[in-house]
């Protein structure tokens, strides 16, 4: 077996990724498609930590269909041929970062969240059987996006790697909001908020009150969610993010994924698209997924002509008091940039996310050598990277 894929394997291995091939003799992993739905709901439902976006219905309709997201390979852990115990989509580091190097990066699930199932009975044990299959398929390291870093994955992750006398690399670490949900809303929002910026939104809500009586819906059904999401999509398309390019229903496969995962979810009880109207006109609209105990705020769109009256803070403020209302639900992972000016001064709580470096033999020079890359990579792109969310995160606000 080669150390180092060369160039063309790995370019092989991009083309089909179902197979996410990252040396020359390491065996194909499944396909994601391939790995029963019915397994991976059970594993989701045992899940140690929450992931929305690695939720059967949303991960599968992701790679069938996404812009740029599709072919991802399973890594998987199985107790039994009938109960499935790990997973993590994961593409080939070629394809992830275009380096050719043999390691399996997780695959991105159109949402800034990357953490692994693992069933919270046999967290370690699943932990082992991926490391081990990820070695079979000929990859000397594991590449997790968007993690969650003080989790009990990560925990699980760095207990096994401990008793063989190796460490997670945390390659890179941020915070970001997050609610506490478990906290009456209306407190929540006078802690962060304060009264006088809470005093300036009830006006802006009632300037906005003159286009008609404003309402907070909350669509749950799969036929609710499906005429809701459709809203959304007019809305998002309507602002900067449609005049970038970069909206949901401007591209046919990434349309076709959300209306594919929307009502899918939303028939588990998975998924709820928020939504604020003025009278009959809709000023905003959000799409938040969830998993067990916790809720995940993937996308906001607004309508920008009622910009002055903050229709998207408006929306936020009604949500937290609608999740901080629901039991079933403890934690809200904003899943926004670090440091997005919007969401931050009204969820105070913070979630450490990273991208972290599982090497898979003890001292390896190629995941040395693997670890140099991404930091040469991540040096070259990082001013570029911040530039960009600096000025989508004005627009947001803006």
């Amino acid at each position: 077996m080669a150390d180092i894929a060369d160039t063309s394997t790995v370019r092989r291995a991009s083309s089909t990724d179902a197979n996410a091939r990252t040396a020359e003799s390491g065996a194909a992993l499944m396909p994601l498609a391939g790995v029963s739905a019915a397994q991976w709901r059970a594993l989701s439902e045992r899940a140690a930590e929450p992931n929305g976006y690695y939720l059967p219905e949303w991960e599968l309709a992701v790679n069938a269909s996404a812009r740029g997201r599709g072919g991802a390979a399973a890594l998987g852990a199985w107790r039994d041929a009938s109960r499935l115990i790990g997973l993590m989509p994961a593409i080939s580091m070629w394809r992830a970062y275009k380096i050719p190097l043999p390691a399996l990066v997780s695959a991105d699930p159109y949402g800034t969240l990357c953490t692994p199932l693992l069933d919270a009975e046999m967290a370690e044990e699943a932990v082992t059987s991926l490391l081990q299959q990820a070695k079979q398929a000929g990859a000397h390291a594991l590449i997790f996006r968007a993690t969650s870093l003080e989790g009990p994955a990560m925990k699980a992750f760095t207990d096994v790697l401990h008793r063989a006398g190796m460490q997670p690399l945390v390659l890179q670490s941020h915070v970001r909001a997050c609610l506490d949900a478990s906290a009456d809303g209306d407190e929540v929002l006078r802690e962060s908020l304060g009264t006088k910026k809470l005093k300036e939104l009830r006006r802006q809500r009632n300037r906005l009150a003159e286009h008609g009586a404003v309402q907070f819906d909350v669509a749950r059904t799969p036929a609710e969610t499906t005429t809701a999401l459709e809203t959304f999509l007019e809305l998002e398309a309507s602002g900067w993010k449609g005049q970038r390019g970069t909206a949901l229903g401007q591209n046919d496969g990434d349309a076709t994924f959300i209306r594919r995962a929307v009502p899918a979810l939303a028939d588990t009880g998975q998924c709820q698209i928020v939504s604020l109207r003025a009278g009959g006109t809709p000023v905003a609209a959000a799409i938040v997924l969830r998993h067990r105990s916790r809720a995940f705020y993937f996308k906001l769109g607004v309508d920008e002509r009622f910009a002055k009256f903050s229709p998207g803070v408006q929306l936020t403020l009604d949500l937290t008091r609608h999740l901080c209302a629901d039991p079933d639900i403890s934690t809200v992972d904003s899943t926004a940039s670090p440091d997005h000016p919007m969401i931050n001064p009204i969820w105070r709580g913070r979630l450490a996310i990273g991208d972290v470096l599982i090497p898979l033999r003890r001292n390896d020079p190629v995941v040395a050598l693997i670890r140099a890359a991404l930091a040469l990579r991540g040096t070259i792109r990082e001013p570029a990277r911040r530039l960009v969310h600096f000025v989508r995160a004005r627009q947001e606000k803006s």
